[in-house]
């Protein structure tokens, strides 16, 4: 009996997303054997992320590397070290922000989400611009420390990100992105940052590179990753609690390079494979549409199958979803309005994908 089993937890065959609530996604035998080495022994911590970030920055083509806890602790320390440029941030001085003037982040209003928090709990005050370039140009002030841009479908209704940076630049505004689920496509490592110019890219360690879930990466410049060293456990301060430990750095290491080593395009046929295979295995029920859905809900460069139930089908699209969680195996799929369902390959082996053909065609037929 495994440990879920044990506790009285069943499984999920997860065909929503990489999400945090189910998981993040799985980690390979590479990581998971990484992990393992690393625990047996004591270190020097920050030598250690030190000497690992430099090995990110390598092979992701950057100056410099830092793991996080997750992306989201990644923007705190990310930010707060803007806040406090061009000095050494202090670690103790947030949020009670003693001596710091660049106190503003700026966000475009379709980009606002949860994730503020992550801006707000430095001590910054959150400036919101409309989805223009005029006004993203007119909230830049003295007490600007940067802008926090959420790439992905968030980003859709912004202005294009090269003219926001150009825009950027001519102030000296740094620009740090959140890109915490664009990977696929791998490119992303290096693309926000060394193709576009930004100053700081934060990824998810749990989603696309199948890393540690409670780790992240952020990707820049040297004065940025030294600022998040600086403020990272062990030292005292607004940055204690995000700690990283050793295993994590030697999994999210792992996680990198079997990541980079994985033929990409194969594996987005494998997605496309499996969404074909939905749309056929359930293309034939009364009342219900398949389709094909691009991008992925996040944004990603892979397709979903979109589940559509007629109006006055015999099941309410929460029922279906119900149903699904309620079999001998637990099946989680996204909930789309109006009355449709989105399935995602991204988190699926082939058998996997089989069991929600299946199951999914009881639920809609019975």
């Amino acid at each position: 009996m495994g440990i879920y089993e044990d506790l009285g937890i069943k499984p999920i065959i997860n065909a929503s997303a990489t999400l945090t609530k189910l998981g993040g996604s799985r980690m390979p035998g590479e990581v998971l054997e990484a992990m393992n080495a690393a625990a047996g022994s004591f270190i020097d911590l920050p030598l250690f992320q030190t000497r690992v970030g430099d090995r990110i920055a390598e092979l992701t083509r950057n100056e410099a590397a830092f793991v996080s806890s997750g992306a989201a602790g990644g923007i705190v320390l990310a930010v707060a070290t803007l806040m406090a440029a061009p000095n050494e941030p202090d670690p103790m001085a947030y949020p009670m922000l003693k001596g710091i003037t660049r106190n503003e982040a700026i966000v475009f209003a379709s980009q606002r989400n949860g994730y503020d928090f992550a801006i707000l709990q430095t001590g910054a005050s959150i400036v919101e611009c409309d989805d223009t370039l005029k006004s993203f140009e007119a909230a830049i002030t003295g007490h600007t420390a940067c802008l926090v841009w959420f790439a992905g479908a968030l980003a859709a209704k912004s202005p294009p990100i090269e003219d926001v940076i150009a825009i950027a630049r001519k102030h000296r505004v740094p620009v740090l992105v959140d890109a915490a689920a664009q990977i696929p496509p791998v490119s992303n490592l290096w693309h926000y940052t060394k193709v576009l110019g930004c100053e700081g890219v934060v990824f998810s360690g749990g989603k696309g590179i199948r890393g540690p879930q409670s780790a992240g990466l952020v990707l820049g410049t040297r004065e940025l990753i030294a600022g998040c060293r600086r403020l990272s456990p062990p030292t005292q301060g607004i940055g204690r609690p995000l700690k990283v430990g050793k295993e994590e750095l030697a999994g999210m290491l792992a996680a990198v390079q079997y990541t980079l080593d994985q033929d990409e395009a194969a594996i987005l046929e494998g997605y496309e494979t499996i969404v074909q295979s939905w749309i056929e295995g359930l293309g034939n029920i009364a009342g219900v549409t398949m389709e094909r859905g691009f991008p992925s809900e996040a944004g990603q460069p892979h397709a979903r199958a979109i589940v559509r139930l007629y109006a006055g089908f015999r099941k309410t699209r929460d029922q279906v979803i119900e149903e699904l969680k309620a079999g001998d195996v637990w099946i989680e799929v996204a909930a789309l309005e109006p009355n449709a369902i989105a399935l995602n390959p991204q988190t699926l082996t082939r058998e996997e994908a089989d069991i929600v053909t299946a199951r999914l065609r009881q639920v809609l037929t019975s």
